[in-house]
């Protein structure tokens, strides 16, 4: 084994593990929260939501990289590399969108009440899945192509494929079709993150401008302290900045990739870890700082 196998190995193994327990111990606690509670609350459905995209990323991703690391050349076969890059794909879509709606649904929630954005809160968990049946649809018919294109190593003639990571090959489309989907991925992830940004960006101007108001109003000893609000703030930074970095590198690492035909091990090492790097972090951001933002926010 080179050296290149030995670090893809490393970065497989330190992110598909942690990755697993992470979202296996966020979803245990939006579950008991839930059962604890009469009345589900909107955010704890996305929340899951975005942890079930996770799970589809890391489990089909890993199976790739199963199959990459430990030499299985016949392991997924020509359904399994449908299956599983068809899954990774419309998953990375789906925690796009989903990630997106947790940053809009949050912005609304902080809100003023005397503004026009607290009309479009979702009161129940029954208002948020006509979206995410949207986004479904939506990254379904987006990722279609890849069911056409994407083969086993068994089941072709590999002079004419181009090497498709995890032992898998996808064989070349015409440029139309290429630029068609690369197009609709490109509008998806442009809209759905410049809302996610804007939504961001205005929360945590409403929150410092909350917090300067609370050190005006107190006196100057609760200054050191750190408010659930600030707290809040950072999260949401924090998970914003992690979500930019993975996805956009990956998108324009994803692009160069695609229309070079450059399928080097340093490439390769440096998508492994963007694949499973938002999806793997993800969990320990949310189970370490709480997004939910107070409900006292409401009344300032």
């Amino acid at each position: 084994m080179n050296w290149s196998n030995v670090i893809h190995t490393i970065i497989f193994l330190s992110l598909i593990g942690p990755g697993i327990m992470g979202n296996i111990l966020m979803f245990a606690r939006l579950g008991y929260t839930s059962a604890l509670e009469t009345e589900k609350k909107p955010i704890d459905l996305i929340l899951i939501h975005l942890v079930f995209s996770n799970m589809i990323i890391i489990c089909t991703t890993g199976l790739k990289e199963l199959a990459t690391v430990f030499y299985f050349r016949s392991f997924l076969g020509d359904i399994g590399c449908k299956t599983t890059v068809y899954l990774a794909r419309m998953a990375r879509g789906l925690s796009i969108c989903t990630t997106c709606l947790l940053s809009v649904v949050q912005a609304v929630t902080i809100s003023p009440r005397t503004t026009f954005w607290t009309k479009l809160k979702p009161q129940t968990s029954c208002q948020v899945l006509p979206f995410l049946l949207l986004f479904w649809i939506v990254n379904v018919l987006i990722s279609s192509n890849l069911l056409s294109y994407i083969k086993g190593g068994s089941s072709l003639n590999r002079s004419v494929a181009i090497m498709y990571i995890g032992h898998c090959y996808m064989l070349p489309s015409r440029h139309i079709i290429k630029w068609f989907f690369l197009s609709l991925m490109t509008l998806r992830d442009v809209i759905f993150q410049s809302l996610m940004g804007w939504s961001s960006g205005s929360m945590a101007l409403h929150l410092y401008n909350h917090h300067k108001r609370v050190l005006y109003l107190y006196s100057s000893r609760f200054a050191n302290n750190s408010p659930p609000e600030i707290r809040a703030t950072w999260s949401i930074l924090i998970l914003m900045a992690c979500f930019l970095f993975f996805y956009w590198v990956d998108f324009i690492l994803s692009f160069y990739t695609g229309f070079t035909v450059t399928h080097d091990s340093i490439s390769l090492n440096i998508k492994t870890f963007l694949e499973l790097g938002y999806a793997s972090f993800s969990p320990y951001v949310l189970i370490s700082r709480n997004v939910r933002v107070p409900n006292t926010l409401h009344a300032h």
